[in-house]
C-alpha cells in the first residue's frame, strides 16, 4: 500500500500531535504513525491494577507553553492548580512552598527564598523567550540569525549590569553552591536541590544544575498543576484537535525505516510492510533512534553520525507506582496536603549522596522521592475510598551492571519503600499493588533510547544552538525534507509543546 501526504510525523507524543495539528491547520495533509495503541507517547495514563490508573510516565505538568494553548485554542481540564511542594521531615517539621511563598523556614529563609524566587523567575522569563523560537545557528552569516544573537545579548543586557552579572555567573553553575550560599534550612536546599536534578543524570554538584532549576522555571514559573484524568487528558485533547484538523492518525503502526531516494526522504516504510510517501518526514522520535536507526549510518556523514552517537541520553529517573486499600498516615498532615507534591529530599547533601551510585551504575539505596497522591484531587482514577500514589524515584540508571535483574528491581522497590516508610509508617499496611518502571522499562514501553524522559541531557553542550548537535539545531537535519521534533530538540524535554510547534513553523515557512 502506497500512499502520498504533505507531511508524515513519526510519533503520536505531545509534540508529534502540536505539531500536526499546526501543519493541518495549514492545509497540509498529514498522516502521524504511532507504534503503540494509545496516542501520547510517554504522556499517558492507564491502568497499572484493576480499577487503579495513573499517569504512566510523567504526572505533573509545568512546562506546557501558553502559545501552544493559544494558537491550537486548547481549554485544559485541571483538577489541581499551582500545587505546593512540602518537603518531608521524619519529625512533621515539614516545609512547604510555592509561588514564590514559602512556610516551615526561619525568617532569613524566607527572605532569602524570596529573593531567590524572584531572581529565577526573571531569568526564567528570559528564557522562555527563546523556548517558542527556533534558535539562532552559531557561525552564519545569516542575517536572521546575527539579529537573534544580537536580541539575545540586547535582552541580557537590558536586565541591568547587576543581573546580567548575576545570569552570566550563575547558568553554568551548579545549584549546590547557590543553594549553601544563600539558605540555612536542610529541606529547602534539598528540595531545591531536587528540583533541578529531576529526570536528570546530574547531582546537586554537577555543573548546569542552575540552567535545569531555570528551565523548569521556564514554563510557568515553576507553577505546577494536575490535569483532570491524569495526563492522559491532554494527550487525548491533542489528539482530537489534530483530528479535528484533518490529521489521519494510524496506531500500532511502528516504522520499521525512513526511506531515502538521492540523498532526500520519499516517505516511510512500517514494520507491518506498509509504505507511505512524503517528500517531508518528521520524526517526534529521539535523536539516536531517527539518525541511528530509522534513517541509518550509511545515509549520513561520519562526524554527524560521531556526535550523534555522543549524544549523551542515558536514563537516570524510576516510576513507580502504587495501589493504595487507604492513605497513609504522615506526621502533622492535614487532608488537604495529600493533594500536594511532596518531596523526600532531606538536604542537599543526601541527594547528592543519593547521585553517587548512579555514576558506577548501581542504584540509589536512600533515593529522592516526588510523591502525589492524584486520585486525592481525581476520584476517577481509583475506586472509591481507595487511592493511587505516583512516585519518580532517582537515582536508578540505565546502564546498571547486571542489567536490571530481578534482584537489581527488587533492591530497588525495598529502597523506595524504606524511604517511604521513613515518613509513612503504615504505608505496607496501604499497598494493594504495586509497579516499577525502571529507565530499561520506560525505553520498552515509550520507544526512548535510554529511557532518558528528556530524550537528551539538558546541559550547555546540549542545549539551544547545539540541541541535539552543532549545525542542526533548527530541526532541519542533514537529509532534504527531514525534520525533528520532539524533546531531543530545543527547547529540550518536559510537556510544553514548544519542540512540536517550533518544528511545525520551520516547516512552513520553508514551504
Amino acid at each position: 500500500m502506497t500512499d502520498k501526504f504533505d507531511a508524515i510525523i513519526i510519533g503520536a507524543g505531545h509534540n508529534g500531535l502540536v505539531c500536526s495539528a499546526i501543519l493541518a491547520k495549514k492545509g497540509k495533509k498529514v498522516l502521524v504513525l504511532e507504534a503503540n495503541e494509545q496516542t501520547g507517547g510517554a504522556a499517558v495514563s492507564r491502568e497499572f491494577h484493576d480499577g487503579f490508573s495513573v499517569s504512566a510516565c510523567a504526572h505533573l505538568l509545568y512546562q506546557f507553553q501558553p502559545d501552544v494553548i493559544k494558537e491550537l485554542n486548547l481549554q485544559l481540564d485541571i483538577v489541581k492548580d499551582n500545587l505546593e511542594t512540602i518537603v518531608l521531615a521524619e519529625d512533621g517539621s515539614h516545609i512547604k512552598y510555592s509561588d514564590g511563598k514559602i512556610s516551615g523556614v526561619s525568617d532569613e529563609d524566607e527572605k532569602s527564598f524570596n529573593k531567590f524566587h524572584k531572581r529565577m523567575t526573571k531569568f526564567g522569563a528570559l528564557l522562555k523567550t527563546y523556548l517558542n523560537k527556533p534558535p539562532a545557528r552559531l557561525g552564519t552569516k545569516n542575517s536572521k540569525d546575527l539579529l537573534m544573537l544580537a536580541k539575545l545579548g540586547f535582552d541580557i543586557r537590558r536586565m541591568g549590569k547587576t543581573e546580567m552579572r548575576e545570569f552570566l555567573r550563575l547558568i553554568g553553575m551548579n545549584i549546590h553552591d547557590e543553594l549553601e550560599e544563600r539558605f540555612e534550612n536542610p529541606l529547602l536546599k534539598g528540595g531545591l536541590s531536587t528540583d533541578a536534578i529531576m529526570g536528570t543524570h546530574l547531582g546537586p554538584r554537577s555543573p548546569n544544575t542552575i540552567l535545569t532549576y531555570l528551565y523548569r522555571m521556564a514554563g510557568c514559573e515553576g507553577k505546577i498543576s494536575l490535569p483532570k484524568g491524569g495526563m492522559g487528558s491532554l494527550s487525548n485533547m491533542l489528539t482530537e484537535t489534530a483530528k479535528n484538523s484533518g490529521v489521519e492518525i494510524k496506531t500500532n503502526s511502528e516504522v520499521k525505516k525512513i526511506l531515502i531516494n538521492e540523498g532526500s526522504v520519499s516517505g516511510v516504510e512500517s514494520k507491518n510492510g506498509d509504505i507511505y510517501s512524503s517528500s517531508v518526514v518528521i520524526s517526534n522520535a529521539d535523536p539516536k533512534k531517527t539518525m541511528m536507526h530509522l534513517v541509518g549510518p550509511k545515509h549520513l556523514e561520519i562526524r554527524f553520525t560521531h556526535r550523534i552517537d555522543n549524544f549523551r541520553m542515558k536514563g537516570n529517573a524510576a516510576k513507580m507506582h502504587f495501589a493504595l486499600n487507604k492513605l497513609p498516615k504522615i506526621n502533622k498532615f492535614k487532608d488537604s496536603d495529600f493533594e500536594q507534591r511532596l518531596l523526600i529530599a532531606p538536604s542537599e547533601h543526601y541527594v547528592e549522596k543519593a547521585f553517587n551510585p548512579a555514576k558506577y551504575g548501581e542504584s540509589s539505596p536512600k533515593p529522592v522521592l516526588e510523591v502525589t497522591f492524584p486520585s486525592v484531587s481525581d476520584n476517577s482514577l481509583a475506586p472509591d475510598g481507595k487511592h493511587v500514589m505516583s512516585v519518580i524515584a532517582q537515582y536508578a540508571p540505565y546502564n546498571m551492571k547486571s542489567g536490571w535483574n530481578e534482584e537489581d528491581r527488587g533492591e530497588f522497590i525495598a529502597a523506595i519503600k524504606s524511604a517511604l516508610r521513613l515518613h509513612m509508617k503504615d504505608i505496607d499496611d496501604c499497598i494493594l499493588a504495586e509497579e516499577l518502571l525502571t529507565p530499561l522499562d520506560i525505553e520498552r514501553e515509550f520507544h526512548i533510547t535510554g529511557g532518558h524522559w528528556h530524550h537528551g541531557e539538558f546541559t550547555l553542550d546540549q542545549f539551544m544552538f547545539v540541541r541535539p548537535v552543532a549545525g542542526f539545531s533548527q530541526y532541519k537535519m542533514p537529509i532534504d525534507g527531514l525534520y525533528l521534533c520532539g524533546a531531543g530538540t530545543h527547547p529540550g524535554g518536559g510537556i510544553s509543546g514548544a519542540c512540536g510547534r517550533n518544528a511545525a513553523h520551520v516547516i512552513l515557512e520553508k514551504g
